[in-house]
């Protein structure tokens, strides 16, 4: 459906919901410069061929009626985003059945410093400018949740080690569907939100949640029947959890959510709001291997 991304190609950029290309300009410049270092073109143009989200926000559930997705259908494009822009994603991929990628935004992550935006850009070139099946995507040794650094240098962050958690050992190959859990909240159960088909692999992230929002966000999917449903889920790194003195960490609000059942789980995955964020294909097959921890694409994303 889609051609793989090569230097010259233009990239569009919007922002359903945040306008932060003004509130934090500089680390939108910062991230548009270190784009069109790489070879791209960010501008506003029909002949664009991916189409990235600036940034997440609150509110772009309040878009989805007004998308003209016939055009879209008719004229699709990449794509990419992450937090709010899930319901953008998630959206246009109901309505349309074309794939949609939940992966790095300009500002948040094209706007980080080195070393970390090194990092998220190697996923990227390699998701999109070098597609090949199957791609098993490999675990970046570190990665970072501080909160510093936004606008300009203030002095390096803090790099972890990185560990991937399995829950239920098992491999499991599914369509990918899901996103943000808090924006997922917000349209769930309208003609916008994909239908969940048994087998499904769920993908959930949160950012800057409390532990009693991150349960009422788990608690919907319970209530909606898609824990029935999914062969897997993949849960994404929390950043800057607050566990209200609980000492609960959101894997553990998952595992009550389950009430028992056996669904093999890798969480605390690169996929969401730390650094760095790799892209996966919403719609698109993946093989979820919890034994040797691993996350492969099986089927062609672009």
């Amino acid at each position: 459906m889609f051609q793989p991304l090569q230097r010259g190609d233009k990239i569009g950029i919007f922002s359903s919901s945040v306008p932060a290309t003004s509130t934090a300009k500089l680390r939108y410049d910062r991230g548009k410069e270190f784009l069109q270092a790489k070879g791209y073109q960010l501008l506003r143009d029909p002949s664009i061929k991916m189409i990235m989200s600036s940034i997440g926000g609150t509110n772009s559930n309040s878009l989805l009626p007004y998308i003209d997705y016939e055009a879209f259908k008719n004229n699709p494009k990449i794509v990419i985003g992450y937090s709010d822009t899930t319901a953008i994603l998630l959206a246009l991929f109901a309505k349309t059945n074309i794939p949609t990628y939940y992966g790095p935004a300009l500002i948040p992550s094209f706007g980080e410093f080195e070393p970390l935006v090194h990092e998220t850009y190697n996923y990227f070139k390699h998701y999109f400018s070098q597609p090949s099946v199957p791609y098993m995507i490999p675990m970046s040794p570190v990665w970072s949740d501080e909160m510093i650094n936004w606008l300009t240098f203030e002095k390096p962050k803090t790099l972890y080690s990185n560990k991937w958690i399995s829950i239920h050992e098992g491999v499991v190959e599914g369509r990918l569907i899901g996103g943000n859990n808090n924006t997922m909240y917000g349209f769930i159960g309208t003609p916008y939100f994909p239908v969940i088909k048994n087998g499904d692999i769920l993908l959930i992230e949160d950012s800057l949640k409390s532990a009693s929002t991150v349960e009422k966000n788990l608690a919907m999917l319970k209530l909606h029947g898609i824990f029935d449903k999914v062969g897997g889920i993949i849960l994404g790194k929390h950043e800057l959890f607050d566990d209200e003195g609980t000492g609960k960490q959101p894997l553990d609000l998952l595992l009550e959510q389950l009430d028992g059942k056996i669904i093999p789980i890798l969480a605390d995955v690169d996929c969401a709001h730390t650094h760095p964020m790799f892209p996966l294909a919403i719609g698109k097959k993946i093989r979820l291997d919890t034994i040797t921890q691993t996350i492969t694409c099986i089927e062609h994303w672009l």
